[in-house]
């Protein structure tokens, strides 16, 4: 699993370097840095705390918590558990994580009419597969894959989750770097810890960073990865963004790693999509749908959702944003 690098972040992590912690004095508070390895990249959690050896605990802990769910939901592992899945076509006694993540994919995809589906791997497999020989998968290639993609034909319980469809093989990486910031946020909380900031791929913050200064990101432009589309500030719920710029098939952005369901290809119109939610497990979600989705279609459904904002950037550099999107 990949981490989408799409938000720029003005965090001033200096040299943070693997499960390394730094230390500085911040209004009588310590300022507290860790990072591990997980999605296919360095993530990171900063806390404020009196004590640094409880902050350096619960950073360990939830380092663990997010890295439990890398190893779970990862496609470059062959004993996680979706790996298992995809080989073997079920999977018996699912982590119930996994499951809480399933869960909420399926829901997604019947609120977005199969907009944001999980099942869309045969497409990645199609396109990678084709863009080893530097093309494009052909008419029967592409269909073929399309043929296997229907998050309906995905049946799980607590005792076990099934494909129903020979080939067919799902892919959490639209989602599951959200859940891992949740539950790594839970286990902060759970130590007591009043103000952080994570970032598995995927942010989260609570709290401030220390006196009168606030979390804050930047949001990269999608077209300049030096150069900020905007920024959040204070940053006090979760934001997850989802790009055509990360993983290309094409140097034009016309194909890339999201695929449209409906066309067995990449959605055309937006550049970038950013959500605020409640939850990384929601934003994560909704940025992915989104982009399939569209300015139009996406503006509807989220429009109707609670405390969540989005940040839509068209290719033609265009944006719309919601009304509650910070100034």
């Amino acid at each position: 699993m990949k981490r989408r690098t799409l938000l720029a972040a003005s965090l001033g992590l200096g040299g943070l370097g693997l499960a390394g912690f730094g230390l500085q004095r911040q209004d009588g508070a310590q300022l507290i840095s860790g990072a591990a390895l997980a999605f296919g990249t360095t993530i990171s959690i900063q806390v404020v705390h009196g004590d640094r050896r409880q902050g350096e605990l619960a950073i360990e802990e939830a380092l663990a918590a997010a890295i439990h769910i890398d190893r779970l939901m990862t496609l470059h592992r062959p004993d996680s558990q979706v790996a298992r899945l995809n080989r073997d076509g079920y999977l018996a006694r699912p982590d119930p994580h996994l499951l809480t993540v399933l869960a909420s994919a399926q829901q997604l995809s019947q609120a977005t009419d199969g907009a944001f589906d999980i099942t869309v791997q045969p497409l990645w497999h199609a396109y990678s597969t084709a863009a080893a020989s530097s093309g494009l998968p052909d008419e029967h290639q592409r269909r073929s894959a399309m043929a296997l993609v229907d998050y309906r034909q995905l049946a799980f319980d607590r005792d076990r989750v099934a494909l129903l469809q020979p080939g067919m093989a799902i892919t959490l990486n639209g989602i599951a770097q959200g859940h891992a910031v949740d539950v790594a946020r839970a286990a902060l909380l759970g130590r007591g810890i009043r103000h952080a900031l994570l970032d598995t791929g995927e942010f989260a913050a609570h709290g401030r960073k220390g006196g009168q200064q606030d979390w804050t990101i930047g949001i990269r432009d999608p077209r300049n990865p030096q150069a900020l589309a905007g920024v959040l500030a204070p940053l006090a719920r979760c934001v997850a963004t989802s790009g055509d710029y990360e993983t290309t098939f094409t140097p034009d952005f016309v194909h890339h790693h999201i695929f449209d369901p409906a066309s067995g290809d990449s959605p055309g119109q937006l550049a970038s999509a950013t959500v605020l939610a409640a939850t990384g497990l929601q934003a994560d979600g909704w940025s992915t749908a989104l982009m399939v989705l569209g300015a139009e279609k996406g503006w509807a459904l989220v429009s109707k959702l609670a405390n969540v904002d989005v940040l839509l950037i068209g290719k033609d550099g265009r944006q719309w944003r919601t009304a509650g999107w910070p100034a």
